[in-house]
């Protein structure tokens, strides 16, 4: 019966979703996400340190080479920023 009031309210239901953050969030990625060969490493900084250290990032590791990329972030409470960067481990 909770179904049908979601549905006939026109909003999908949010479960699948809510897991599958959930997951992410505690480091149990798809496998697809595991099977690259990307590099990943996340932080959760001031929002000058976190521009300071994505900066760093694509210096160290340039965009064209190593296919650098801020992955995800978002914003938190105390202007903190929590994001993902990616890269490839070599420049082939």
């Amino acid at each position: 019966m909770k179904d049908k009031a979601r549905l006939s309210s026109g909003r999908p239901p949010l479960d699948g979703l809510k897991r599958q953050i959930a997951r992410s969030r505690a480091g149990d990625a798809p496998a697809r996400r595991k099977a690259d060969s990307f590099i990943r490493e996340t932080f959760r900084l001031q929002r000058q340190a976190a521009r300071e250290k994505a900066q760093e990032w694509f210096d160290t590791w340039p965009k064209a080479a190593y296919w650098t990329e801020v992955e995800s972030w978002r914003a938190l409470d105390d202007d903190q920023i929590e994001f993902t960067m990616r890269r490839l481990p070599t420049a082939d």
